[in-house]
């Protein structure tokens, strides 16, 4: 069974670049939401079962930040896998994101980072191959 992941971006070419590089990464997949800022990702939250959020910082509504608090702040989901996918460089924020429960993937990434960021947080089997068999190291960077 695969895991439904949520991606929140407002840059839908981002948003698409992590979905190809999901696909690549050879995590089994369930259904991927998508949602262009905070305030629309917890209304996906809210709608339908999510084991993974993928989220950006920096977005207009609502940013990640505030997302995130809100996710820890709401018994129906508090315990959801967050994984902050971002150019963020602050050392303190990162930090601050973490102590809330966030793992921390920077961008650019490859398919490699991303999945043994999702295998860490969420457990989902290490066993599966890359899904084309071609991916190697330094592959792509997204």
């Amino acid at each position: 069974m695969g895991l439904n992941i949520l991606i929140v971006d407002d840059s839908a070419v981002m948003r698409a670049m992590i979905l190809k590089t999901l696909r690549l990464s050879g995590v089994p997949l369930g259904e991927v939401y998508q949602a262009g800022n905070g305030a629309e990702g917890l209304d996906v939250l809210h709608g339908n079962s999510v084991d993974l959020a993928l989220v950006d910082i920096n977005m207009p509504v609502m940013d990640g930040e505030e997302m995130i608090t809100r996710i820890r702040q709401d018994p129906s989901i508090d315990q959801l896998a967050v994984i902050v996918v971002s150019t963020e460089g602050s050392d303190t924020r990162i930090e601050y994101l973490r102590q809330k429960g966030a793992s921390f993937v920077h961008k650019p990434f490859t398919p490699e980072v991303l999945r043994s960021t999702i295998v860490g947080l969420t457990g989902v089997s290490n066993e599966q191959q890359f899904s084309d068999g071609a991916i190697q190291s330094g592959g792509l960077d997204f």
